[in-house]
């Protein structure tokens, strides 16, 4: 039986946008964040390197964009999820930890992180935020 799960921080935020250039130039220009990866146009993704961790800036109007809805607004939200990223723990542990308290989670998928690719999954938050669980390499 697992008691609990560590979390050794934040991997990465998903800030969905209609405007990814001004947020790009923001984060980078303002704060200092340095493009690290840009997948094609129609994906509509950007990661932006912030200290250890990542912030992916996702066009709206773009193939990844349109999975979470319309265009954010001042009573809607732009965070589409944020990552945690855990000390090692297997996949089969972490879903039996889930499992215990009664948390749904999606599949584990190699996904791509603040620390390079590996499996994670989904669960929400009883607000319904997206929370990406991602556990660092054992």
């Amino acid at each position: 039986m697992i008691k609990t799960i560590k979390i050794r921080g934040i991997d990465h935020i998903v800030l969905r946008t209609a405007q990814p250039q001004a947020m790009i130039d923001f984060y980078c220009r303002i704060l200092g964040c340095v493009v690290e990866r840009k997948l094609a146009n129609s994906v509509g993704l950007t990661q932006l390197r912030a200290g250890n961790a990542l912030i992916d800036i996702v066009d709206v109007n773009s193939e990844l964009g349109r999975v979470g809805g319309g265009e954010p607004t001042a009573t809607e939200r732009n965070l589409d999820h944020f990552c945690l990223v855990l000390e090692p723990i297997s996949n089969e542990k972490l879903k039996y930890y889930l499992g215990q308290h009664n948390i749904s989670e999606g599949d584990f998928e190699e996904r791509y992180g603040a620390e390079g690719m590996g499996p994670s999954l989904y669960i929400k938050d009883p607000d319904e935020n997206v929370v990406e669980l991602k556990s660092a390499l054992l």
